[in-house]
Order: structure tokens, then C-alpha cells, then sequence
């Protein structure tokens, strides 16, 4: 039997994670130089003017609940971490009450009798406060940083990048001393429905003794907190996560939306199934990967009190899919996750209705100086998949793209003209801003690229164009692009007027976007295209936009 690309990315999809265990793929990580981690697996932070929220993890269970220290030269005061899993290994730090605009120092100490550090201390900072006056902030952001790793050597078979080669690229990124990262969805790759249909597959007797430790893992008959499926969620996420960040970002505050993969499916709607929005099962595993793995957004105001995924833990509001970021009067930031609330029939929308309202409300506030959207689905672009914005519907070769349904009409089955018409109020909002240039920032599509949209059905944004960037993936493998994967590249939506300012490529790569009192500065660094051996390539500039102020709002106003 001939082993399709469609069978091999299937057949990855299913086995990695078995391999993972069996201990063939690279899950260590190297520590920083003269800085000591101890038995830490990762630690990702993330921050607001007065909080901090910290996830860790450690190679084995602890015996006691372990202590944060956090010092600023005029006190120190401790906080108690709070479990994530049932085994002891991963744990959480909320800490509110804090100084704005103030470098802090934490350690880890281990708790009980013995009282030890856990590692070396290190330094992280909170953000100005709202009516602070800041002169600068520089943003890193990327797409799609999961995937397996391989036993494989990558020059024979690649659907993700290895290991090594997305921790080079994130040294890259903090290279550049970015304040906060933005990583925009698709921190996972374990698809449950395709690693059902590779087990009943007349090639899996092949993998066997893999595919039954990877696929019998999972139980959705039984809670996701249950001995199997935390094992296995782990195991997902100790490969996918863990592995990769490590504790590099332990001084700059992340950011993380999630999107479709992270909730261990595709969006797919197919007459047979329609994945979105996700089942109870999916849902929580999506919620307690971020549990165990990845920072909540710290909620500043009460304005996303009423936001779905709203949770409250010791005594500091958190926020699961919906969020922002302040700093000072400089930036305001709008996080968005358009698939966990995903809505269909009347008033649908790739976001729930009170997400929009106040999506909407704080982009006309316009109380700092620059703005930006993060929705996890861009907005400029079509891969022709069901969960777009746009109706548009891609052919490859002259073969319909398999994972896209067609209704009678030949459109995209169950795509939603709501989500259409969301995308246009969004979009108004953001162009209709009288102080500021609209732009948005998103994840999603494995390529590099840029444009300005001008005009978006008949409505009119020329008076101040909705900039529109995508931001880069950051473990794409050469098997894994759109155009060999799908047989389709991302093109503009044909209802759409957007000029070109970064031709779409498919390159792995991120966006490093300044903000100061004048202007907007976007750049894009592009990994080479060609396959490269981890850590051996250099990165190229490949977008250098410059925006003033003055040049994007001048004559703005409200549209009709």
C-alpha cells in the first residue's frame, strides 16, 4: 500500500506522543547559562500594573506545596502555590498587591521542614499603571509553536520543526528584549477525532506497539482529571510545551490565546461532524492544558467581569479565552480566542456577542495612544478552511479541499454568514478610531505577511486602514505548510480590498512590533525557507513598516 503525505502527517500526528514517552524524543532542556533550574520543567509568567501569574512545572511530584518569595529590596513576603494536577508536579502563583512599573526578585523554595531554594532567583518585572507615561514598549509575537517531536531526522520526513530548532528561534525573539510576548494560539498538536480513524487504519498493525500507548490514553467516557487522561495530557503537553519554552521566558511576560488545535481537534464541519463550537470533553481538555501549562490573563477592570471563562482564584480575577493588556497610556491590547465560544444559527459569531460588545467598547475608548486586536483567526486572509471569516472556498488542483464540507449551493457546509457580518463591526470599530491606527495582530495560518485593508464589502476604511499582520509560525515543518499539506496557499478574500505590504510567505518566523509617543515600528524575521540543522541558521529582516500617528488618523471618523 502506497503511504500517502496525508497517512505520514496522520501517522506522526498519532505516534509522537508515545514516543515521547518511551523517552525518543527531545523533552530536556538546556539550562541558561549560570543560572540554575533546579528539577524545573518550565515556568511561564505572565503580568499586569499590580499581579503576577506563574506556571510551573518540575521533572517529578513534590513532597510539600512550595513557596514563592517575592522581593523588592523594601519587603518580601511568600505565597503558596496552588496544585494543578493530581500527582504534585505542576503548580500555579497567583500574587497580587504589587508595586506598578517595578522590578520584583522570586524564588522558588520548596516548602515543609526543609525549606530549600528550588532554583537560582530571577528577576521580573510589572507593567506602568494606566495613567503612567511610558516611552516605549516592544511586543514579540508568533503562531503556532506545537507539534511532535520525531525520531526522524528532519531532511526525511518533517511536520514540525524539532525541538531544537524552536528553542533557537525563541532565543532569537528574547535576542530582541522584547517587554511582552504575544503567543497566538496552537500550542498543541493531538488531534482525538484523526487519531481515532489512524488507529482503525490498515497501516497501524505497523505502528502498533506505538499507536496503543499514544490513542489509549485518552478516555472521554471518563473527566479529564482522571489518572488516564492527565497522564496523557501531560505527556502532550511535557512535548509540545514544556520542552520547548523551558524556562527561558521566566523574565518576560507571556501572553497566550488559544485557538483550534488547543483544544485537541481541528475545525472541521463535514455533514457527518461539525467540530465547533468544541464538546465538554474538548473544552476541558483545552482548559486544564492551561491549567497545568500556560498562564490565565490577570483581569485589569471589571468591563470583562461578564466575559465567558471568567474564574476568580485567591482572590485575583482571571480570565481563560478573553483578555487584555495595558501599559500606561502607551498600548492597550484585546486578546481573543474565536473557537472555545464559537456561536452558530442566529447571531453567530466567532466570538459570543458580549465578547464583540466589548471588543467594540474598548477600542473606542481610545484613553492610550496605540491599539492593537489579537484575534486568534486572522482577518486579511482565506485558506479556504470553515472556520474563516470569509466565505471563500479554496480548490486544489481542481479537487475540492478535502477537510472544508460544501453545502447544496456549493458553499463551505455550516459556514456562518454571522461570523461575516462580526468580522465587518470589528473591523469598523478598529478603522473608526479617531486617535489611533487600527491594527490587528493574529495567528493561525503558517505563513509570514502583511496588508492594509482598505475596503471590506462596501464598507469603506481608506480613511484609516485596518493594518493587518501575520505574525509567523514557529514550528511549521516542510510537510506542514498549506501549499503541500492542503494543496492551497492563503490568498485575499475576495471581498476584500487589502494592498499588499509583506507578500504572504511560508516561513517560520515572528514579529517584533515597537511602540513609542510617535509611531508604530513593525519588523518580521523570517527563518530561512530552505531546511536549516537547529541552531545553525541566521534570521532575515524581512518587513520594516513605519507608521506615525498623524499619517493614519487624520480625517477619521465614524462609518456608516
Amino acid at each position: 500500500m502506497k503511504l500517502s503525505r496525508r497517512h505520514l502527517l496522520q501517522l506522526a500526528a498519532a505516534t509522537a506522543p508515545a514516543l515521547a514517552a518511551s523517552g525518543c524524543s527531545s523533552t530536556g532542556n538546556e539550562d541558561d547559562a549560570g543560572w540554575n533550574r533546579g528539577r524545573l520543567t518550565h515556568l511561564l509568567p505572565t503580568a499586569s500594573a499590580n499581579a503576577f501569574n506563574l506556571k510551573v512545572s518540575f521533572q517529578a511530584p513534590l513532597a510539600a506545596t512550595p513557596l514563592l518569595s517575592i522581593a523588592d529590596g523594601t519587603g518580601k513576603r511568600r505565597v503558596e502555590g496552588v496544585q494543578g494536577d493530581e500527582l504534585g508536579r505542576f503548580w500555579a502563583f497567583r500574587v497580587s498587591g504589587l508595586s506598578s512599573d517595578r522590578e520584583y526578585s522570586l524564588t522558588l523554595h520548596s516548602g515543609g521542614a526543609g525549606d530549600t531554594p528550588l532554583c537560582d532567583s530571577w528577576p521580573l518585572r510589572t507593567l506602568p499603571a494606566s495613567d503612567a507615561k511610558p516611552d516605549r514598549l516592544r511586543i514579540g509575537a508568533f503562531t503556532c509553536a506545537g507539534g511532535m517531536s520525531l525520531p526522524i531526522s528532519p531532511s526525511l520526513f518533517e511536520p514540525f520543526k524539532p525541538v531544537a530548532y524552536r528553542r533557537h528561534l525563541f532565543d532569537r525573539l528574547l535576542s530582541e528584549e522584547p517587554d511582552l510576548v504575544v503567543a497566538n494560539g496552537d500550542h498543541v498538536y493531538f488531534d482525538l477525532p484523526m487519531s481515532e480513524r489512524i488507529q482503525s487504519h490498515a497501516l497501524a498493525p505497523i505502528f502498533g506497539p506505538f499507536l496503543s500507548n499514544a490513542m489509549a490514553n485518552f478516555d472521554p467516557s471518563k473527566p479529564v482529571r482522571s489518572p488516564r487522561n492527565e497522564s496523557a495530557l501531560t505527556t502532550v503537553g511535557d512535548d509540545q510545551i514544556a520542552s520547548i519554552y523551558g524556562v527561558r521566558f521566566r523574565s518576560t511576560p507571556v501572553f497566550f490565546i488559544t485557538d483550534d488545535h488547543d483544544y485537541f481537534d481541528n475545525d472541521d464541519a463535514t455533514k457527518e461532524r461539525v467540530s465547533f463550537p468544541p464538546n465538554a470533553f474538548h473544552r476541558e481538555l483545552r482548559n486544564h492544558l492551561q491549567r497545568l501549562y500556560f498562564p490565565e490573563f490577570l483581569s485589569p477592570s471589571d468591563a470583562e467581569a461578564a466575559l465567558p471563562g471568567r474564574v476568580d482564584e485567591d482572590g485575583i480575577a482571571l480570565s481563560t479565552h478573553f483578555g487584555s493588556v495595558r501599559y500606561g497610556d502607551l498600548f492597550a491590547g484585546l486578546f481573543y480566542d474565536c473557537g472555545g465560544y464559537l456561536e452558530l444559527g442566529a447571531g453567530a459569531g466567532l466570538v459570543p456577542s458580549a465578547v464583540e460588545e466589548w471588543l467594540i467598547a474598548e477600542t473606542r475608548r481610545e484613553d492610550t495612544l496605540h491599539a492593537a486586536h489579537f484575534p486568534s483567526h486572522p482577518m486579511g486572509w482565506t485558506a479556504g478552511k470553515w472556520r474563516e471569516w470569509y466565505r471563500d472556498r479554496l480548490e486544489s488542483k481542481g479537487s475540492v479541499v478535502a477537510a472544508v464540507g460544501v453545502d447544496e449551493d456549493g458553499g463551505k457546509y455550516m459556514w456562518q454568514s454571522g461570523w461575516w457580518e462580526q468580522h465587518q463591526r470589528l473591523l469598523n470599530a478598529m478603522s473608526s478610531q479617531r486617535s489611533r491606527a487600527a491594527l490587528t495582530l493574529s495567528g493561525d495560518l503558517h505563513a509570514l505577511g502583511a496588508g492594509s485593508i482598505e475596503a471590506s464589502g462596501s464598507v469603506s476604511l481608506a480613511h484609516n486602514p485596518v493594518r493587518t499582520i501575520l505574525t509567523g509560525p514557529v514550528g511549521v515543518g516542510e510537510i506542514g505548510w498549506p501549499s503541500r499539506a492542503r494543496g492551497v496557499t492563503a490568498q485575499i478574500p475576495r471581498e476584500l480590498s487589502m494592498r499588499t505590504l509583506l507578500d504572504l510567505e511560508e516561513r517560520n518566523g515572528f514579529t517584533v512590533i515597537d511602540f513609542d509617543r510617535e509611531r508604530t515600528l513593525v519588523r518580521t524575521l523570517g527563518c530561512p525557507a530552505e531546511y536549516r540543522e537547529p541552531g545553525s541558521f541566521e534570521f532575515d529582516e524581512a518587513l520594516r513598516a513605519e507608521w506615525a500617528i498623524s499619517e493614519l488618523t487624520t480625517g477619521s471618523k465614524e462609518v456608516a
